[in-house]
């Protein structure tokens, strides 16, 4: 039988709000492949401005689940990484993505298989 979650319980409420937030989801898959600069990240999701992006990862950064490595220039090149607790949200990406292909439509699930 599976373990009963306790949504009153502090990390529960911690981890919704983190993933609450807008993009924040987005911006921790798209690193889960390896560092990213700032536009890369911005090409990865269709919509984001570049003002949410800065704040979700320094949102992130502050949170240690992102860090962010500048690299003295000309040009100065900045990207950003995944710490270890930001790499364990593949996982939960990845029970996402299974939850959201049950919460498909039977048609839309016809399609893909």
């Amino acid at each position: 039988m599976a373990k009963t979650v306790d949504c009153k319980c502090h990390a529960f409420k911690l981890a919704a709000e983190v993933l609450g937030r807008p993009w924040s989801a987005m911006i921790l898959t798209a690193l889960q492949a390896g560092p990213r600069r700032f536009g890369e990240l911005g090409e990865a999701a269709v919509g984001l401005g570049t003002k949410v992006l800065s704040a979700r990862l320094k949102d992130l950064e502050a949170r240690g689940l992102v860090q962010r490595h500048v690299e003295p220039g000309p040009p100065v090149r900045v990207s950003y990484e995944l710490t270890d607790q930001g790499r364990g949200f593949g996982d939960v990406a990845e029970a996402i993505q299974r939850w959201g292909r049950e919460l498909s439509p039977p048609k839309a699930r016809a399609r893909r298989a």
